[in-house]
């Protein structure tokens, strides 16, 4: 395989690093046993030089999540998603959509006979390596993933105490019906998943299953198991989905061409005459989602004006934050209506994911992807966790990352902070908490004191006009923070060092032990004058120098506190 990830190589050093090293080693666990059944079925492309280290490319690219579901018998969908995910990566105009439709057995969660006269050409001989079951009996293969993954071990001798083959073949048949898993592969976009789900239900498809998953170099492979569709119009329905889709990925192509429209702050709010809270003009609301297919698994966050819970929406894991209807006032709507507006229009690594909204009350709630390793606030403060040099310039380069992409589309943060940065399963860390951002107007002054004390820039503290640069004067203080890991004026109140800051140049102490190019860094960041400040372009081709430097060993200063 050669090398594979190393769990001594990610960015923290820490229980979440545990964590992640323990999916990972099951991840290199499922390659080994795909490549291996491969290799046992005679498959050609197995066979084939440097198959081992391609298929390995595969399934590092994927979230850990894609071998934890999958069902290692059906080795060979293994290689239907890396042929749809190369498709998705070729040009569009090289390839069709890629898509793929089958029949699958999908045990009946009722227990009605199902009728196993299927049309010859849709049957399909599952070998013995694959299922189980006899070479010479016609069954469909179960579903790659989810909770139909082996029909064999679900209705298993030991639950339906089978006492022979025949029998259990003849139960097979009676309670396992086929239906169709349609695999499509293309490029991530904001609202994808949505946008998938609206249009297979409209082609008439009842989705009983659905798994989504990211790759690292910003594909999606989307997998639904679906019933409404007669066995033998599989073909006609992949032909059909493939038109939808291509016509789809245009539209999303269109839709990220024409960047993000400059909105009056006023369009915000609650539109009584709909029922809705009114949000900027921004053409397609795709986005919008049915409360019925979230499933809430548990609260993991509470404030005065929402909660937040970790589910589910379609199998992909999400944070969910409800709005508190108590609590519910026109500042509080402002704030959600702008969070949905300006998530629904980007998308970037660096940046928290939108899964969709529902702006209806009482159903007021936001959904974006779960980030399993919580905020960089926990993960230093209460973890009590210290950040090498080299790993504290990752993270400063993957916010600087995110922060250059939303100034880019003159969005100001206005609330960067470590609790507001989120690390994802692969320690990728997401800028997130978009409640006071806004679309910047060039023209446009804005003078509200907004964000959190302790990493405010001191023009916001006097409510004197600001733009961009206040977000890089946050940063120095997260920087700072990631330095230390301390919190910012632990010893003033909030307000006494909001004083200090805006009144009397007061700055974070700065260790001895700190990097000289960082503490270079740290006083251009948190300059008193905002021109003076770089932007954040400047800021990462610096941190990107400096990660040089420290890799190749030219500084060898003390990292002890």
């Amino acid at each position: 395989m050669g090398d594979t990830e190393s769990c001594s190589s990610r960015v923290f050093d820490s229980g979440f690093n545990q964590n992640h090293c323990s999916k990972q080693r099951h991840k290199v666990g499922v390659y080994n046993e795909v490549l291996s059944r491969l290799k046992e079925l005679n498959v050609p492309e197995a066979m084939v030089p440097g198959f081992h280290h391609d298929l390995w490319a595969h399934f590092y690219r994927l979230p850990a999540r894609y071998a934890l579901d999958m069902n290692v018998e059906r080795a060979r969908d293994v290689l239907m998603h890396k042929r749809l995910l190369d498709i998705a990566r070729a040009p569009a105009t090289a390839t069709g959509p890629a898509v793929e439709v089958r029949l699958v057995q999908v045990r009946s969660a009722s227990g009605v006979q199902c009728s196993n006269s299927l049309h010859s050409n849709s049957q399909r001989k599952v070998s013995p390596q694959d299922s189980g079951i006899p070479a010479n009996t016609s069954f469909h293969p179960p579903p790659a993933f989810g909770s139909s993954t082996n029909v064999e071990l679900a209705l298993g001798e030991s639950q339906l105490k089978v006492r022979d083959r025949d029998n259990y073949l003849n139960f097979y048949a009676h309670y396992a019906r086929p239906m169709h898993e349609i695999t499509i592969s293309t490029n991530d976009k904001p609202k994808l998943l949505c946008r998938l789900t609206s249009l297979l239900s409209e082609t008439g498809l009842d989705i009983q299953e659905a798994h989504a998953f990211s790759t690292l170099d910003g594909y999606s492979l989307d997998v639904f198991v679906v019933g409404g569709c007669e066995v033998e119009e599989t073909e006609k329905l992949r032909h059909e989905l493939a038109h939808k889709i291509q016509k789809l990925q245009k539209q999303l192509q269109l839709q990220e061409n024409e960047g993000l429209p400059t909105v009056k702050q006023e369009q915000t709010g609650m539109n009584f005459a709909t029922g809705h809270v009114n949000l900027p003009t921004c053409g397609n609301d795709g986005w919008r989602i049915d409360a019925r297919c979230l499933r809430y698994e548990k609260k993991i966050a509470s404030g005065p004006f929402c909660d937040l819970y970790k589910g589910t929406f379609c199998n992909q894991e999400v944070a969910i934050k409800v709005l508190k209807n108590e609590n519910l006032n026109e500042n509080v709507q402002l704030e959600f209506g702008q969070e949905v507006y300006i998530l629904s229009k980007i998308q970037h690594k660096n940046v928290v994911q939108f899964v969709g909204a529902c702006t209806k009350p009482p159903n007021l709630y936001l959904v974006t992807e779960y980030m399993s390793g919580g905020s960089m606030y926990e993960f230093m403060h209460k973890q009590k966790t210290f950040l090498a040099l080299p790993s504290l310039l990752k993270v400063a380069v993957d916010v600087s990352e995110g922060m250059k992409y939303l100034h880019q589309n003159d969005i100001i943060h206005r609330d960067l902070k470590t609790a507001n940065l989120l690390i994802a399963e692969n320690g990728v860390v997401k800028v997130a908490d978009f409640g006071v951002a806004r679309v910047y107007n060039q023209s446009g002054i804005m003078t509200a004191e907004t964000g959190t004390y302790r990493w405010m820039a001191p023009e916001v503290i006097e409510h004197k006009p600001y733009d961009h640069k206040a977000d890089v004067f946050s940063f120095a203080i997260v920087l700072w923070e990631l330095l230390t890991g301390k919190l910012p004026y632990e010893h003033l109140s909030p307000l006494q060092a909001a004083v200090g800051v805006a009144q009397k140049g007061l700055r974070p102490k700065i260790p001895r032990h700190a990097h000289p190019r960082l503490v270079e860094l740290l006083h251009y960041c948190w300059h008193q004058d905002p021109s003076l400040r770089p932007n954040f372009s400047e800021i990462l081709e610096y941190l990107k120098h400096l990660t040089k430097t420290v890799v190749t060993g030219e500084y060898e200063g003390n990292q002890n506190t």
